[in-house]
């Protein structure tokens, strides 16, 4: 991205708002918990989660990201903000820390590829940053919400920031496209293939990606192990590629790295297939280590990765090709592994004096 900046660009690659939890993941459960016994699990993790997925994703493919979040007083609130400023190079500058409000938790259960998620928090305060005039940014990402408009994102749009757009489940049951109002100021729409469906009608997610695209000028469906297919209305282009075949130790956050990383091969200016790919790749990197944030790759597992690939004999030539982008991007070797901090049981391991 270094490369790509001019003089007078926005300070900031992406900015994105949104609540920060503290997540605990229990992984290597063999089935999910059975009522009235105890289970154990072979492994554990904490890590910030929410939003915080998405904004240390994003820092860690090297886009210069701004986030907005509130932060409880206690030693949660201050162990993600450490996590996030420190460790993750994430500015907090439109962040804050409230007193007297305890950090929300979620507890996530990983077990045969899926999770089960328990979460306990109270309504954030009114004061809690959403702000009406984000900070200058070349794209935002946006979570949409049925019948709910956020400001921000209307007044980012209007200073040139794209708009980057994922979505929650609906749990009115209404699945009515014209309440998120805000998806008229959005470049993409990254929504999984149920929720494409529901929100289009439509009976299948490729059909649905086409539906989309009369309402945003880039849709991209996710197909879970099939992959993620994308169409540009603007362009006419299409785009489809497969997912990669990991053994998944956690997919905790999955979704908010495949998202970074195709705001990252965007705003890079990449060909459509190209930037879901790089989405896919880190994706699937990311579901093999623990945690949401914490978990995502940057530029020198991707290197690992594609060296490693390319070594093992066998390889489809088909499937290399569609990854040889990787040749003009990723990073020599390192002496030291970069990020250097990952999910661990215990929080405070691994502090700076």
């Amino acid at each position: 991205m270094a490369g790509l900046r001019a003089p007078g660009d926005p300070p900031f690659d992406v900015y994105l708002t949104g609540t920060v939890f503290l997540d605990i993941v229990f992984t290597g459960l063999d089935s999910a918990p059975v009522r009235g016994t105890e289970s154990w699990a072979r492994g554990m993790g904490s890590s910030p989660g929410g939003v915080a997925n998405m904004a240390a994703a994003l820092a860690r493919l090297g886009l210069r990201t701004s986030l907005a979040a509130a932060f409880g007083d206690d030693h949660y609130g201050e162990y993600c903000w450490d996590a996030l400023a420190r460790g993750e190079g994430i500015d907090l500058t439109p962040s804050r820390t409230v007193r007297g409000w305890h950090s929300p938790v979620t507890v996530s259960m990983a077990y045969e590829g899926e999770r089960t998620m328990i979460s306990h928090g109270h309504e954030p305060p009114p004061e809690e940053p959403a702000p009406d005039c984000p900070p200058p940014a070349r794209a935002a990402v946006a979570s949409l919400a049925p019948g709910t408009r956020a400001p921000w994102i209307a007044q980012a749009a209007r200073r040139g920031t794209r708009i980057f757009a994922d979505v929650g489940w609906d749990d009115t049951g209404a699945w009515d496209l014209a309440g998120l109002a805000d998806l008229e100021h959005c470049e993409a729409f990254l929504p999984n293939a149920e929720e494409a469906m529901r929100y289009t009608g439509a009976s299948c997610p490729r059909a649905a990606a086409h539906a989309l695209t009369a309402h945003v000028p880039l849709a991209v469906v996710t197909l879970g192990a099939e992959g993620a297919y994308a169409v540009d209305r603007r362009t006419g282009e299409t785009a489809e590629v497969p997912a990669i075949e990991v053994e998944a130790l956690d997919p905790t956050g999955a979704g908010d790295v495949f998202v970074a990383g195709f705001v990252t091969a965007t705003l890079a200016g990449w060909p459509l297939a190209d930037r879901l790919a790089l989405a896919g790749l880190t994706a699937a990197l990311s579901v093999q280590e623990f945690g949401g944030s914490l978990s995502a790759p940057g530029w020198s597992e991707i290197g690992a990765w594609w060296r490693r690939v390319q070594s093992v004999p066998g390889q489809n030539p088909t499937a290399l090709h569609r990854y040889a982008f990787l040749d003009q991007v990723v990073p020599p070797r390192l002496d030291r592994p970069w990020p250097l901090r990952r999910a661990v049981p215990t929080i405070g391991f691994g502090r700076s004096a």
